[in-house]
């Protein structure tokens, strides 16, 4: 048996570079275990599919671009049927989850993952836990059935309900265990009258703070050698989950997020120096706003966390913004949360809650507009959560169909402690470790990037004294603070005059700049 925190990566090295980073298995920590025929194999859906079993050796490597003389580098495990699972299907009960906040698709994972362990491997003992993870503990459980599924995807939201935090590892463990895990050696410490009704597959769907939660579950299942295989779904509305290609519902907010900057559009293009303000998603992440506004083609300027802008001064926002409304008459901007300051408080999921960055963005430029007297007619509309509420798109659907099938078939071969997702179109199994070490983040030197800029023609928005440069190349053409300070010195004493005055101060627009990730006032030359 594996102990709590001390399972290492599973890599496997291989010709040329070749790494396989691995996800784990229940026979890591539990011996003996007996296999059985994959049920697949009389299934009239795939018995017509040629060569439907995935091999072992398969694998799908992490980074598409490769140098002709360079490594094979990282590889994940196919997703897929294996020709062997480790659960009979009259033996399991499955549970599935919903944690933290709305996301279109979560109801098409849930009846997918319904739906597909029912007719692929008859698996008929489903429930769901209501309420998040506090549901665990709460005993808040509904029993699952195709039928019972079958429309819950043209509706928003999930039908389990959702809550952020109430993750205590311990007490979700324990009630799994309490419901009766069937593993030899533990019947006394099980409950007799429900000892036949243990839950043995846990899918959990969820963003990275709930994935993480995850990895810590399947940590304490491992400690406690059950057998019980964590499967989680990554979801997050705005894209920040790292490695996969994308996650679900982000298709769907980015076509939904067009009405938004289309009814902005029409109401700054009616009135005399009119100015569309539209705050999308993107607590961290600005994929939402930027993929929207390339998607729009409407939108004159687009600002999101990882780009640095400021807002007065030479090349700074309110300039651009009075030049677009002298050529245009109008002009639309779309903003991602995230580029507001945080409070002094954190949300149930650890989160730092954000100040509203456009009422912020918005109060800025009237007040900048009524100093140099200029009248402007500012709409702003926030349709963040009409997105996160409705039901999922055909795009997404698929997507999401695809998701929980690949769950499914990775739980029943035996897997545990991972999560699913398309890597370079591909999908297959990741550890939990990739998806919850840090965050997917745009890549402002990235060519997707340039295409926005392109697109709204609006500057870089960089540092005011020119392009970006390398701080550390920075750091060492330059002398030290000290040096600077006794070379400054030394010239001022051997050049400067009595009568000499001091050069007056910089006027407070010319010596500040807008912070990128706060929004604050911050003195020039950050």
């Amino acid at each position: 048996m594996g102990t709590f925190g001390d399972t290492q990566p599973k890599l496997v090295d291989g010709p040329c570079g070749y790494v396989l980073d691995d996800v784990p298995h229940l026979t890591d920590y539990i011996a003996d275990l007996p296999t059985y025929t994959n049920p697949l194999q009389n299934n009239p859906s795939y018995s017509v599919t040629k060569q439907y079993f995935v091999h072992d050796d398969d694998t799908v490597i992490q980074k598409a671009v490769q140098h002709k003389d360079g490594e094979r580098g990282i590889h994940f495990r196919r997703q897929g049927p294996r020709q062997k699972v480790y659960f009979r299907s009259d033996e399991v009960k499955a549970c599935i989850v919903t944690c933290g906040g709305l996301c279109p698709g979560l109801n098409t994972v849930i009846r997918e993952l319904v739906c597909g362990m029912d007719h692929m491997y008859g698996i008929k003992d489903i429930v769901g836990i209501q309420g998040g993870y506090k549901g665990f503990y709460a005993r808040n459980t509904i029993a699952l059935t195709p039928k019972s599924v079958n429309h819950i995807h043209k509706r928003g939201g999930t039908v389990l309900g959702t809550s952020r935090g109430g993750h205590i590892t311990s007490k979700i463990v324990d009630s799994i265990e309490d419901r009766g895990i069937n593993q030899e050696g533990r019947s006394g410490e099980i409950v007799d009258s429900i000892q036949d009704l243990g839950i043995n597959q846990v899918y959990i769907i969820g963003g990275d703070g709930t994935q993480r939660g995850a990895s810590k579950i399947y940590e304490e299942v491992r400690r406690r050698g059950l057998k019980v295989a964590i499967a989680g779904i990554p979801k997050t509305i705005d894209n920040d989950i790292p490695v996969i290609d994308k996650s679900f519902g982000f298709d769907t907010a980015v076509e939904e997020a067009q009405r938004a900057i289309n009814a902005a559009h029409v109401e700054a293009e009616s009135a005399e120096n009119g100015i569309g303000l539209v705050k999308l998603m993107g607590r961290d992440s600005g994929f939402i706003a930027m993929y929207a506004s390339l998607a729009s083609r409407d939108v004159d300027c687009c600002l999101i966390p990882e780009s640095p802008f400021y807002l007065e001064g030479p090349g700074g926002l309110f300039e651009y913004i009075d030049t677009r409304l002298k050529e245009n008459g109008h002009i639309i901007i779309v903003i991602a949360e995230g580029i507001a300051d945080t409070m002094d408080a954190v949300d149930p999921s650890g989160n730092k809650i954000l100040k509203d960055a456009g009422l912020w963005m918005a109060q800025s430029i009237k007040d900048y507009f009524a100093r140099i007297k200029k009248t402007v007619t500012l709409k702003y509309i926030d349709p963040t959560y009409m997105i996160r509420a409705i039901p999922s798109n055909a795009s997404d659907n698929v997507y999401c169909t695809i998701l929980a099938q690949t769950a499914v078939h990775g739980v029943m071969a035996g897997f545990t402690g991972f999560t699913v997702g398309p890597v370079n179109g591909r999908h297959c199994y990741i550890p939990f470790r990739h998806i919850t070490e840090q965050q997917n983040r745009v890549v402002i030197t990235d060519r997707m990037w340039a295409r926005l800029l392109s697109s709204t023609n609006q500057p870089s928005f960089m540092k005011p004294r020119g392009a970006i440069k390398d701080e550390q190349e920075k750091k060492e053409a330059l002398p030290s603070v000290e040096e600077k300070q006794t070379d400054d010195k030394l010239a001022s004493n051997a050049t400067a005059k009595p009568e000499e005055k001091p050069a007056a101060p910089l006027s407070a627009e010319e010596n500040h700049i807008a912070d990128n990730s706060t929004g604050n006032i911050v003195p020039n030359g950050f």
